[in-house]
């Protein structure tokens, strides 16, 4: 069993890096993560051209949502997994995968996905794993399989950053405590032994209002190897939150940023990220089915925002905004 990186392993590991700049990727012709990689419907030459978009950005790193009902097409899944490495490869980017995710759809099906629903954000989404199966621990055997195949396969593999565990446990209007699931899923990657870090992002350092979620924050920190958090709200506010978490003098990476119309934006959060060696991902790369260039909310049949919530470009490449574009381009030095 691996044990918790110490504060000199971590930031040793960090000092090696470059300044982490990426996005969390689903591309465009998926709505969800079983579309992304199931095998009727993984693509690799979208995946190779949208990625080449990130590229051209300067962005080194990608963050990209696995989902446990891939494991019961293992052989299969393992092979389509080490295409989308080879394709991150070509491309210069370095993914951190994520396992288990509280958001959205309650009961995900392997299969055919839904169509997305004109104007709705991420509206077929998925948890993972679904409620019924985190209310039922006699379900998580398999689960644990999950962990372990996954990060026993490609724990050793030099292509992957990083193992996010599980995305905001607790969020989404879970309201079957995750709490378990979180603990346990830590010990099973540990057991698989990967020489990649381990995390799972807090919503902040100790700044849930809910007292419930404090301890499970506190458990975060304290098991991470490096810590992660989301951020979607103003300069100010992430300034502030980089700072909390630094205080446990461990590598800092946000993991989710922009939303143009709450004022977090590349042009006003990516120097601070910079200034502070903040490792960075926003949310999304290219429009599509996953509807996240509207906000959090959004009702069907909404039109296109502007600004758009998330995303940068459109499926042809063109930009939301050149503008950012050549920002972004000049800040990483592309």
């Amino acid at each position: 069993m691996t044990a918790r990186w110490d504060v000199k392993k971590a930031g040793e590991w960090y000092k090696k890096l470059p300044w982490i700049v990426g996005c969390d990727y689903i591309p465009s012709n998926a709505v969800n993560q079983l579309e992304m990689f199931q095998k009727d419907t993984f693509d690799l030459e979208i995946n190779d051209r949208e990625l080449g978009f990130a590229e051209g950005l300067g962005m080194n790193s990608i963050r990209v949502y696995l989902h446990d009902l891939l494991w019961k097409e293992e052989e299969g899944f393992k092979k389509t997994l080490d295409k989308f490495l080879d394709l991150a490869v070509k491309h210069k980017l370095k993914p951190l995968l994520v396992l288990f995710d509280d958001c959205w759809m309650p009961e995900p099906k392997p299969g055919k996905q839904p169509a997305p629903v004109p104007g709705v954000h991420n509206s077929w989404w998925l948890k993972s794993p679904g409620l019924k199966v985190l209310a039922n621990e006699k379900e998580w055997g398999r689960l644990e399989k999950y962990v372990k195949g996954v990060l026993k396969t490609f724990g050793k593999d030099e292509r992957i950053f990083i193992w996010d565990l599980y995305n905001e446990p607790g969020g989404g209007n879970v309201r079957i405590p995750s709490f378990p699931l979180l603990k346990k899923t830590f010990e099973w990657a540990k057991e698989a032994d990967p020489v990649q870090p381990l995390t799972s992002g807090v919503y902040g350092p100790f700044i849930s209002k809910d007292p419930e979620y404090r301890e499970q924050d506190a458990f975060q920190i304290a098991e991470s190897d490096i810590l992660t958090f989301h951020n979607y709200e103003a300069v100010n506010n992430l300034a502030g939150e980089i700072a909390e978490l630094k205080v446990f003098n461990r590598p800092v990476i946000c993991t989710e940023y922009l939303a143009r119309g709450r004022q977090s934006l590349f042009e006003t959060c990516l120097p601070v990220f910079k200034e502070e060696k903040v490792g960075c991902y926003n949310w999304g790369l290219v429009s599509g089915k996953t509807n996240t260039i509207f906000p959090w909310g959004s009702k069907e049949g909404s039109p296109e925002p502007s600004p758009w919530h998330h995303d940068i470009f459109r499926q042809d490449g063109t930009p939301f905004d050149a503008k950012e574009i050549e920002f972004i381009k000049k800040i990483t030095g592309a």
